[in-house]
């Protein structure tokens, strides 16, 4: 069973990789935002940690950031071990 510091570290590491890949991408928070529909706090606050992503937030960033979900989760694993 996954312990608080487990889960605050997957949430930490996501936001890690989501502000990586959207970089890459050469894209803002504001426009990350805009093409997936979502407000630009939002993605703020997922990078930041302060917040987690729903499963359809997952598809969206994937989809936008041309990133398949799964390959977007194993980087995240990646990331912590």
């Amino acid at each position: 069973m996954p312990t608080r510091n487990n889960t605050l570290n997957l949430i930490e590491a996501f936001g890690q990789v989501l502000k990586q890949l959207r970089k890459e991408k050469g894209l803002s928070q504001e426009k990350l935002a805009e093409l997936c529909g979502l407000d630009r706090t939002y993605v703020s606050m997922l990078e930041r940690g302060k917040r987690q992503p729903t499963l359809t937030t997952i598809f969206k960033i994937g989809n936008v950031l041309h990133i398949k979900p799964y390959k977007l989760v194993l980087r995240i694993e990646e990331s912590i071990d």
